[in-house]
């Protein structure tokens, strides 16, 4: 979401006209439409005492993915990975051609925006055969989590 969007919604928030905002500010309620529609922006010191009347962080203003407070904005797909990361899952995606895949065992090495790092087991006796991909977060149906028994049960299953 931009300055603009952002600097709109706490003032609406904040039950203020642009007008009164441009009031508290000292500027011209121009000056406080042309920075919520993106066209221009305010100056440091305008930024500080705007987060100031409308009760949220310079963070929040400048930066996507903070919230109100300044305090980072996970979400449930972030948390779900990061709680996947490093550990073997089952994981079902979509290819490109759109036909969906289903892995017994991966594991989600990393992921950053909407991409993940995914080891893929293609060949469960030749570890070195397997494969990491770059998935589109976007491409994952599925992620499911197996028990520590489980996993390893399944493990002793494949080795025999």
């Amino acid at each position: 979401m931009s300055l603009g969007n952002k600097l709109a919604e706490a003032r609406r928030a904040k039950n203020l006209t642009q007008e009164q905002l441009a009031e508290k500010l000292e500027v011209t309620r121009q000056a406080v439409s042309r920075w919520e529609s993106d066209t221009a922006y305010p100056e440091t010191e305008k930024i500080v005492r705007m987060a100031q009347i409308l009760e949220v962080s310079c963070d929040y203003l400048l930066q996507d993915g903070v919230d109100e407070k300044g305090k980072p904005v996970t979400s449930p797909v972030t948390r779900l990975l990061k709680q996947a990361q490093g550990k073997r899952v089952k994981l079902a995606f979509y290819e490109s051609d759109g036909m969906p895949i289903v892995h017994d065992w991966c594991v989600i090495q990393d992921f950053d925006g909407g991409w993940a790092n995914v080891e893929v087991v293609v060949n469960k006796k030749k570890p070195e055969k397997n494969e990491v991909r770059l998935i589109p977060l976007s491409a994952i149906s599925t992620i499911t989590f197996l028990k520590d028994g489980e996993a390893a049960k399944r493990s002793l299953l494949e080795l025999n």
